[in-house]
């Protein structure tokens, strides 16, 4: 029977102590960095991995991190967002020897992180969907449970935030929009309680009164296709109905531009469509989405490192997201009336 290769064993081979074995596993700072990647690659040469628990043990950490999804279990099933972000977190979390715990709340609720920190399942957790007047922030705080919020930043709240700025590739879409001869451009928003979807519909607003046009043409959906269907049922059913629709993400708006075929509604035609996430299927619609592309996995990696960053008490490295962007496709067109 062949023994497996021990601390010890890397420790000798690489001509180091244990202690500086532990520190570059854990890329934890006092080593020269020829001697940290000396060590990773003995290790990897004798096939030598450690115990995660032992591991845990050692440096009295969880080694796992928290991702509590405050959605309905059936919205949450449906937005792609979450596959490409957990994605991109993984390739930091499992590199680094981390697991990510993920738990869905509907209203992520204070007992959730309340139990996560008294049973020290979690080193840190990252925030997503963020509220208006949100009390996890401050509740994360007051536990010194390490965090980072994914999303817009909120003016004024210190919590570690990652994402990127929803207004421009919402200002891109209305000024398409606009540029193609459009003059009723409405809105089928996220949920107003939410962040996100405040920010979006504020960058909304200000896109059409800064072109001179009014914004009243807004309904507030959930970010779910079945509201997004419902959304758009309601801005058709007006007496004068927009000739252009901005939804606030992808699913909301293959379910509008679904329903808008459905009643023999040509697309782009009568009607022009927009989304936001750049999700896969997008572009294979018929007609294809023209909708805002945000690199949803470069923001879990950079999470990923933020938060692990916190809980190891190192200094933060630079972020530089790719900015949101419009990739117009087939779903927008001139305006009914205007020469295509």
């Amino acid at each position: 029977m062949v023994s497996r290769p021990t601390i010890n064993d890397v420790a000798s081979a690489a001509g180091v102590s244990k202690g500086a074995v532990s520190f570059a596993l854990n890329d934890r700072p006092g080593l020269a960095p020829q001697t940290r990647q000396r060590i990773l690659d003995v290790a990897a040469e004798l096939g030598w991995t450690p115990s995660p628990r032992a591991r845990a043990l050692s440096v009295s950490k969880a080694l796992a991190v928290g991702l509590v999804v405050a959605r309905p279990p059936e919205v949450f099933r449906a937005d792609a967002f979450f596959p490409a972000f957990i994605s991109g977190l993984e390739t930091v979390l499992s590199r680094r020897g981390h697991a990510l715990l993920l738990m869905v709340a509907e209203h992520g609720d204070a007992a959730t992180y309340r139990r996560l920190a008294r049973e020290g399942r979690v080193d840190g957790v990252f925030v997503t969907d963020l509220q208006v007047d949100d009390p996890r922030p401050a509740l994360l705080e007051e536990l010194g449970l390490p965090a980072v919020v994914v999303g817009p930043a909120v003016e004024g709240d210190p919590t570690p935030t990652l994402g990127v700025d929803d207004a421009p590739g919402v200002d891109a879409a209305v000024t398409h929009l606009t540029g193609l001869g459009h003059r009723r451009i409405a809105h089928v928003s996220g949920p107003q309680s939410m962040v996100h979807g405040r920010s979006r519909r504020t960058a909304w607003e200000r896109a059409l009164r800064a072109a001179g046009l009014p914004a009243d043409l807004c309904v507030e959906a959930d970010f779910s296709a079945e509201s997004g269907a419902a959304a758009t049922r309601e801005l058709l059913d007006l007496a004068e109905p927009p000739t252009a629709i901005v939804y606030a993400n992808d699913l909301m708006a293959m379910a509008g531009l679904s329903l808008a075929v459905s009643r023999g509604i040509s697309i782009p035609g009568q009607l022009s469509v927009t989304g936001y996430d750049d999700t896969e299927i997008a572009a294979h619609l018929q007609p294809s989405l023209t909708t805002v592309s945000t690199d949803v996995v470069a923001w879990g990696r950079a999470a990923a490192t933020r938060l692990l960053e916190l809980i190891g008490s190192q200094e933060p490295t630079p972020v530089d997201l790719p900015p949101a962007r419009l990739v117009v496709r087939a779903s927008t067109g001139p305006a009914p009336g205007l020469p295509t």
